[in-house]
C-alpha cells in the first residue's frame, strides 16, 4: 500500500536540506587512506585484473564497518554517499580503478552495463551529441531516471572542459511534492508504463515489456522509484499507442516536479571524488558538456552498476529489465541503438533547476 500521507523519512530531503555535497559527504581520513592504499598494493602484488577482484581479495579493517554505514545510508536514508579525500596526484587511473572497484566490491557484486559485457563502465564522449549512443557514452543532458541495479557507484578522474554537473532527486520528496500538489497523477505514475529496452533485451525477448512498470512502488514499508522517460515514450511508439491525456499530465508533472526546486539538487563531482547511490531512492541526470580538445583531458568518469548482497526490498516487477540486474553481456554486440525507431524524436529535454521546461 503506498502512502497516503507525506513521508517522514531521511529520503525525503529537500534542497532546503541537502544545501550541497557537504551534507552527503563522507571525508575519508588518514587511517581509512592507508588502509585503502595497503589493499591496492597487495592487488598489484597478486597482479590480478581488475574485474577479477574480490573483497576477499581487497582486504580492509575498521573501513569494513564504516562501509556497512554507508551501505545503511543508501539503502534506508539519503540515499546517497560521496566519498572525498582520494587525491588525483597520488594514484595513476589503474590505481583509482582498483580502488573504486575494490570498495563496491565490499558493498555488492558488480553487474554487466551494458550489451558487451563491461563491469567497470567508463563513462566517456564518443558519440558526441548522438543520441543512437548510450547516454553514458555521449555529451548530451540527460532527464532524470534510474538505471538497471540496486546501487549506482560513480568516481570522476577527469571533470568537462564546462557543463557535465550531476543532479539527483529523492523518491519521498518527489511522492510528498506529488502528493501535496498533484495527488490526482500518483495512481496513473503507480499503474506504471511499459519501457522500450533500446536494443538491449535478451535474445528472444520482446523489444517492449510485457507489463507495465510502476514508477513508484512500496515493498515492507520502503518507497522505490523507477523511471526512464525516452524508453517509456520509445514503447508507446513502438506499439502504436498514443498516450492519454492522463499519462501525459502524469509524465509531465512527475518531470516537472524532480527537476524542480524543492527536489532537485546540482553539484560537480571533482577528480577524486567517489559516489554510490540508490538506484531506488534516488533518480540522477547530468547536465550537456563540452569536452577539451586533448583528449587526455576529456571528462572520464568510471561507473559501477552493484548487486547488493542484502538488498532493500523491492516489488518483482522493479524495473523494465524484471528481476536482472545489469545488461546481460552479447557476444557481438555493441551499445549502439540501431532499432528501427529514430530515437531523437523522443529525447525528453530537462526543466531547469527553477522546475520550468
Amino acid at each position: 500500500m503506498l502512502p497516503t500521507s507525506r513521508i517522514d523519512h531521511p529520503n525525503a530531503w529537500t534542497t532546503a536540506t541537502v544545501r550541497s555535497e557537504l551534507d552527503i559527504a563522507y571525508i575519508l581520513g588518514d587511517q581509512e587512506l592507508a588502509e585503502l592504499d595497503g589493499a591496492l598494493n597487495v592487488i598489484k602484488a597478486k597482479g590480478l585484473a581488475v574485474e577479477e577482484i574480490t573483497k576477499n581479495d581487497f582486504p580492509l579493517g575498521s573501513l569494513r564497518k564504516v562501509i556497512a554505514e554507508w551501505i545503511h545510508e543508501i539503502d534506508y536514508g539519503k540515499g546517497l554517499v560521496l566519498l572525498q579525500g582520494l587525491s588525483m596526484e597520488c594514484y595513476s587511473k589503474d590505481d583509482c580503478a582498483i580502488i573504486f572497484w575494490g570498495i563496491g566490491a565490499h558493498m555488492g557484486e558488480a553487474q554487466s552495463q551494458s550489451l558487451a559485457g563491461d563491469r567497470l563502465g567508463h563513462v566517456v564522449n564518443l558519440g558526441g551529441d548522438n543520441p543512437r549512443y548510450r547516454a553514458y557514452q555521449n555529451s548530451t543532458e540527460l532527464a532524470l531516471h534510474t538505471d538497471a541495479t540496486d546501487v549506482v557507484g560513480m568516481m570522476c578522474l577527469v571533470a568537462a572542459h564546462e557543463g557535465g554537473l550531476s543532479g539527483y532527486a529523492g523518491a519521498a520528496a518527489i511522492y510528498n511534492e506529488l502528493l501535496d500538489q498533484h495527488p490526482d497523477v500518483l495512481p496513473t505514475l503507480c499503474e506504471g508504463f511499459q519501457y522500450h529496452l533500446f536494443g538491449e533485451q535478451a535474445p528472444g525477448e520482446s523489444p517492449v515489456t510485457e507489463e507495465k512498470i510502476p514508477v513508484f512502488s512500496e515493498k515492507d514499508g520502503c518507497l522505490s522509484i523507477s523511471y526512464l522517460r525516452s524508453y517509456i515514450e520509445m514503447a508507446f511508439t513502438h506499439l502504436g499507442k498514443a498516450k492519454t491525456p492522463a499519462e501525459s499530465k502524469a509524465l509531465d508533472i512527475l518531470d516537472q516536479v524532480a527537476h524542480g526546486a524543492k527536489c532537485y539538487r546540482q553539484f560537480m563531482l571533482a577528480p577524486g571524488d567517489i559516489l554510490f547511490f540508490s538506484n531506488y531512492t534516488v533518480l540522477h541526470n547530468r547536465t550537456a558538456f563540452i569536452d577539451h580538445d586533448d583528449l587526455d583531458k576529456r571528462r572520464h568518469l568510471m561507473r559501477l552498476w552493484l548487486k547488493a548482497y542484502s538488498p532493500r526490498p523491492l516489488i518483482d516487477d522493479i524495473s523494465a529489465f524484471g528481476k536482472r540486474r545489469g545488461i546481460s553481456k552479447q557476444e557481438g554486440r555493441v551499445s549502439i541503438y540501431d532499432g528501427e525507431l529514430d530515437y531523437e524524436e523522443y529525447a525528453v529535454p530537462s526543466p531547469d533547476h527553477a522546475g520550468r521546461f
